[in-house]
């Protein structure tokens, strides 16, 4: 892991030593400077909000300070505030509460407000993550004649904190979200703004992976982000099961778990709470004020009841989840037979024994087994199975769905090793950056990634994945018909589907309605 961050960090001294400067691209607030470099130009940390700091500390994102020079552009803007790191293998970066910046990386062909805009949403369980991860540069996309845009947004309480306090004293009545907010705030910056750049404000995607898959789904229900992209693509990630299993993301719950929260950082009030020093904010009972909540006027409705009720935002989505995901989110060293059901019990608390049944096991490895299939079907390959039916049903605009099932050629030695195509392993096709990673990449990987790569990108042109010596992706439609991403480019059936149902069954009951796209 440690050459893998080296090597990571040796990109940025190559990629900047090889630069030249960019003519400055005047935005709203100032002049931003543009580095160049194998024809495409990357402007960073460039800031489309203030900084939520002092008194912005816990409100809605305000407009960004303007400035008179030129602003450089060399480095990236440090993360938001975190614990910890999103992924394995990703390089320690400085964090800030200062951190509501974007990247845009364009073509230097682009001239003229006419390019696609792709904007990532990264992932990291609301809690961690950064818009500067190397992975995530949109140096390889860009070269395909599309803008890619990374943002970044408050994490943990200080994106999700819900207060009655926070709620009172705000003019729309609302606490919470302000990580998605920033995400919103940052689309309307892209509208103002990005053909100075040379994209099209009304041809804009969204793209996230994990937390990140997760905001779109919420973008998507969000009437706040309405005319603010034309389409969607998440991976890995989503959030359609009842709020019965989840209540902490009601505004009346999430209220009380933010009063329990500043206690346990020892604050008595709103006041108290915005004078602590921002390191302290992360202790105490901080991951149960880190998730998005449903209530108030930016977001009131939960994805599956705004599709269930025809009030999504309807625009072409491409979508789809990994065979392995949890591989790289759970450890299964200690999984037994014997202690399996306690052991998804202190994972995720008393679930209807009935989601247990599909799981079988008899010995320690089946167990292990069945542990990883078990947390893939219930956080990723259930969520996306329902999305892609519920656009079917309740929208005019196609779903586009696949199914990943690659091995990238982890080391043995790495801690990627036992990966398999888990959370994560599509990123490196995606981004088409297998050369970030010393590994032993295939003619077969090398293909996959030139397809991803194309997938993507055509999708953000017209809102159809297809396009010239791709094989053909299917709209998903009553077939089931899903593209299968693996050593060969192909289409079948929805994975796992005999272990899916059982979660429409069980979601029914716990919604007292039938979801009705069986």
């Amino acid at each position: 892991m440690r050459n893998l961050i080296a090597a990571l960090s040796m990109i940025s001294v190559v990629f900047c030593s090889v630069a030249a400067e960019a003519r400055p691209v005047r935005t709203e607030s100032g002049l931003v400077a543009g580095d160049r470099a194998n024809g495409v130009t990357v402007y960073r940390a460039i800031p489309y909000a203030a900084a939520p700091i002092g008194p912005l500390r816990w409100r809605d994102p305000q407009p960004a300070q303007h400035w008179s020079d030129v602003r450089a552009s060399q480095e990236f803007a440090p993360s938001c505030m975190q614990q910890g790191l999103s992924m394995p293998g990703e390089a320690t970066r400085p964090t800030s509460e200062d951190c509501l910046y974007l990247n845009v990386w364009a073509p230097e062909t682009a001239h003229g407000p006419h390019l696609p805009v792709m904007i990532w949403i990264h992932g990291g369980g609301f809690t961690n993550g950064s818009a500067a991860m190397p992975l995530y540069w949109g140096d390889r996309l860009a070269r395909r004649n599309v803008i890619v845009v990374t943002v970044a947004y408050r994490l943990g309480p200080f994106g999700f904190l819900a207060h009655p306090e926070l709620t009172s004293e705000s003019s729309h009545h609302r606490s919470g979200n302000y990580g998605l907010l920033d995400q919103i705030a940052a689309l309307n910056w892209i509208q103002r703004n990005i053909a100075r750049f040379g994209g099209d404000p009304h041809r804009v995607t969204i793209l996230g992976q994990s937390a990140g898959a997760t905001s779109v789904s919420l973008l998507m229900a969000s009437p706040e982000a309405r005319g603010l992209f034309q389409r969607a693509v998440a991976e890995s990630g989503g959030v359609f099961e009842p709020f019965a299993l989840a209540p902490s993301w009601r505004m009346e719950n999430a209220e009380q778990a933010g009063v329990a929260y500043a206690a346990s950082v020892g604050a008595t009030s709103l006041a108290a709470l915005r004078s602590l020093p921002a390191s302290q904010l992360l202790g105490g009972q901080a991951n149960a004020v880190s998730h998005p909540v449903i209530g108030g006027d930016a977001f009131p409705l939960a994805p599956y009841d705004a599709f269930v009720q025809h009030r999504q935002i309807d625009v072409p989505i491409l979508i789809g989840s990994n065979e392995e995901e949890a591989r790289s989110l759970t450890d299964l060293s200690r999984v037994t037979s014997a202690h399996y059901g306690d052991d998804i019990r202190t994972a995720w608390g008393e679930l209807p024994e009935a989601l247990y049944q599909s799981y079988p096991h008899a010995t320690d490895a089946e167990a292990r087994d069945a542990r990883a299939h078990f947390e893939r079907d219930l956080r990723f390959g259930w969520d996306i199975w329902a999305w892609a039916r519920l656009q079917r049903q309740a929208g005019r605009s196609p779903a586009y769905y696949y199914h990943f099932t690659k091995s990238p050629p982890f080391p043995a030695n790495s801690v990627y090793a036992s990966w398999g195509p888990s959370h994560f392993a599509e990123l490196w096709y995606v981004f088409d950056h297998q050369s970030q990673a010393p590994w032993s990449w295939t003619q077969s990987d090398r293909r996959l990634a030139e397809d991803m790569a194309s997938y993507w990108t055509n999708f953000a042109r017209t809102g159809n994945p297809n396009g010239p010596g791709l094989p053909a992706w299917p709209a998903f439609a009553a077939d089931d018909q899903v593209l299968i991403l693996g050593d060969e480019v192909t289409t079948g059936r929805v994975a796992n589907r005999a272990r899916l149902e059982p979660f429409d069954r069980v979601y029914d009951q716990l919604r007292g309605a039938t979801f009705g796209t069986h």
